[in-house]
């Protein structure tokens, strides 16, 4: 069996991640690209369901960029 160089090329790793984020008082949800090798997030954002600002924070992954 002949092996062809496609099964040898390896698959380039993303840069970009989409993540979701949930604020830590209503749970209101929002997605964020991040670049894949920094920390997970933290953010102050409005939150429209209590109409005030507060910290939203890394749920989970949703997919590569």
């Amino acid at each position: 069996m002949l092996l062809t160089r496609v099964l040898f090329a390896k698959k380039a790793k993303a840069k970009d991640v989409l993540v979701m984020l949930e604020s830590i008082v209503s749970g209101h949800k929002v997605n964020l690209i991040r670049p894949r090798l920094d920390e997970k997030l933290e953010v102050v954002r409005f939150d429209p369901w209590i109409r005030t600002m507060c910290i939203y924070k890394e749920k989970k992954k949703v997919r590569s960029m």
